[in-house]
Order: structure tokens, then sequence, then C-alpha cells
């Protein structure tokens, strides 16, 4: 029960990997905020899971948007004192992205771009903002991936259809800089941002490349959600109270 009595704030939470970690966070004794722009798939997952009003409050929001995300503070304020960490695991995308690369404009680029590392970008900002204005110890985990850490293995493509956006690898390691730099920014204080960077995880892909994509690995291969959950309840527990600006890799060696 690392989270006991902690308040967290996810972004994303609608999402494969965000239902994961809210299951986790209260598995482990928190209570969360589950944000997402859909907020009604948000309440619909909530009504179908086994996780109770006392544990989980929904909230529509906006990583792009200041005031949006300070209403989930003052949500948290309200019910249960106040928030004590924040998972970000939204992804905003435009109608235009996933492109190959040539096909890529430059306006596709940097609307995603905007969209996300932006949205990344004022999420930090804010909870920042929230942790030095009240004084508290503050844990953010951001979720980056491996392809912000090495470049695409596109072999692993071939075939499917799918690639790796061009836009997706600028923002995921420009995320990963981003940590530093708040890290940085708000030494002196007990604020503290980490990410995490998956590896695959198990969404419906082609039998072809989950394939391929297993052959890089050791012994698992493609992940699910749950092989991601357990590091963000630690970074965001007071065992990691120490580890500051740091990038996890959770991929079954994938990228080595």
């Amino acid at each position: 029960m690392m989270l006991e009595g902690k308040v967290i704030l996810v972004a994303g939470a609608a999402g494969l990997l965000g239902k994961a970690i809210v299951t986790s966070i209260c598995e482990q004794g928190g209570r969360v905020i589950a944000a997402d722009l859909n907020s009604e798939a948000m309440s619909s997952w909530l009504q179908e899971s086994d996780l109770g009003s006392d544990r989980v409050k929904p909230l529509a929001l906006s990583i792009s948007d200041s005031k949006s995300i300070n209403a989930a503070f003052e949500l948290a304020e309200e019910g249960w004192g106040g928030v004590d960490g924040a998972v970000n695991t939204s992804y905003p995308r435009s109608q235009s992205y996933g492109k190959k690369f040539f096909d890529v404009s430059y306006d596709d680029f940097c609307e995603n771009l905007s969209l996300h590392l932006g949205g990344y970008f004022l999420f930090m900002q804010q909870c920042a903002h929230y942790a030095k204005r009240n004084g508290k110890v503050f844990s953010l985990v951001n979720l980056s991936s491996i392809y912000g850490v090495i470049a695409p293995k596109f072999s692993v493509y071939e075939g499917t259809g799918m690639t790796m956006p061009v836009e997706y690898a600028a923002i995921k390691s420009g995320l990963l800089h981003l940590n530093r730099y708040v890290t940085a920014e708000m030494k002196g204080t007990e604020f503290r941002v980490n990410s995490v960077s998956p590896g695959g995880i198990h969404a419906g892909q082609p039998e072809s490349f989950i394939e391929r994509y297993n052959a890089q690995c050791s012994f698992k291969g493609m992940l699910d959600p749950t092989d991601i959950t357990g590091t963000v309840s630690f970074l965001l527990s007071d065992d990691s109270r120490y580890i500051l600006g740091q990038n996890f890799v959770i991929d079954d060696s994938f990228s080595v």
C-alpha cells in the first residue's frame, strides 16, 4: 500500500494505460482525480468498474488549458485536501496524425507538437506552480516512450501499413529533456518529475507486427498495461523521493 493516503491526478485516465494506472493507484491505497478530455468515457468506465466514488472522482480536463488543469486541483482541495502527485498519460493528436514521414506537412508537424508536447509542458508547469505555491511534496510522472530514447526500428512495421510518426519521436524525446529542465528549475523545492518510457503495448496490432516486434525482445515482447503500473506507483510514492529528472525504460530489452 505504498500510496496510502495520497491523492493523485491522472490526466488521460480514460485511455488504455490511464485506466490501468487509476486502478493500480487505488490498489496501492491512493485516491484519484481521474481526468480526461472524454469525460463521458471516463464516467462510463468507472460505472462498470468496482472503483467507488470514495476512491475516484471523474473530471473533464484538457492539458492545453490551464484553467481546466487548475479546476482539477480545486476539486481535490475541496474533497480530499489537495493533490500529492500526478500522472500524465494523455495522447492529444490531430486528425492528420500518423502519416508516413514524406507525407507529413509542416503544419501537421507543428500542430501535433503544439497539442502533445505543448500540452505536457503546460500540465508540468501548472503542477510545479501548484506544488510551489502550496509548499507541497509533489511527484509528477510523465509517460514518454522508447521512441523518445532510440530511433525507430522501421522493419517491424513492414507490410502492416503502420509507421512510427515523426511527430511522436520529436514529442517524446523533447519531453525527456523538459523533465530535466523542470527538475533544474525546481531545485530547492520538494517537487519532482520523472518519466516512464514503455515499449510496445498490446492494442490490437496486426499479428505480423507483433511477431516482428517480439523477435526484438528478451522473453515477453509486447507488454500489457499492468506491466507499466508498478513503476508508476513507485515513482509516485515516498520510496522514490530522491529520484528526480530520470527516465525509466520498460520494454523487455527491445531498445537494447
